[in-house]
């Protein structure tokens, strides 16, 4: 059952909590580019190489995400077949339900009286032999070009202002209004999801990624 439930979730693309993440991580790495430019020296030539360097620098991080995204259901594959070994290996019933309660977060197991923490395990015997090591999936490749994309397309919303507006100085207006907006837009909807104040947890999130930015650069990044 812990199997089944854990497998469930994992064939999801990506759930509302990586795509706010992978879009927040796209935004910061843009507004490390648009935050330096400056728009008394700018022209078209710098504002083009600028737009050049954010896009591709998200692509890149975005790829490099989407490795990490698989890493993370390879790992996550092979913990669950490492679970189930190890609750049929158990030498009692009552070491196999530890290894059960320890896998389920601690405010579930703490209330999951026994009796059903036997049945779980009577669950994990009757599931069929797990495969000898963790494989990938078509949902696992998809989900991490969902993440590539995701960071790159997250560019394109805070550099658009450059290419439609002539003014430099203005554009970074716009731009910095929209990265803005979208900051705050990311944190109203993770507030959805943890259980916060989505007002508070929107400016929250202004504040955080704009001091990421600011050490993203002083950093050098």
């Amino acid at each position: 059952m812990v199997i089944e439930v854990s497998e469930k979730l994992s064939n999801r693309v990506l759930d509302p909590m990586e795509r706010i993440s992978e879009i927040l991580f796209g935004l910061i790495m843009v507004l490390t580019y648009t935050s330096t430019l400056s728009v008394i020296t700018a022209d078209r030539i710098q504002i083009r190489t600028m737009l050049i360097g954010a896009l591709g620098c998200n692509l890149a991080w975005g790829i490099i995400d989407a490795g990490m995204y698989l890493m993370a259901r390879v790992h996550e594959r092979g913990r669950n077949i490492l679970l189930l070994r190890t609750a049929r290996a158990a030498t009692n019933s009552d070491a196999a339900r530890r290894v059960i309660a320890d896998a389920l977060p601690p405010l579930l197991a703490f209330q999951l009286p026994e009796e059903q923490l036997e049945q779980m395990r009577q669950k994990l015997r009757q599931l069929p032999e797990p495969p000898i090591r963790p494989v990938l999936t078509k949902t696992d490749y998809v989900g991490a070009a969902a993440v590539c994309l995701l960071v790159f397309l997250s560019t394109f919303p805070v550099a658009l202002p450059f290419i439609f507006v002539g003014d430099a100085r203005l554009a970074l207006r716009v731009s910095n209004v929209i990265a803005i907006v979208m900051l705050f837009l990311c944190g109203y909807l993770f507030a959805g999801y943890a259980g916060l104040r989505p007002l508070a947890t929107g400016f929250l999130s202004v504040a955080i990624g704009g001091a990421l930015v600011v050490v993203a650069i002083a950093l050098g990044g």
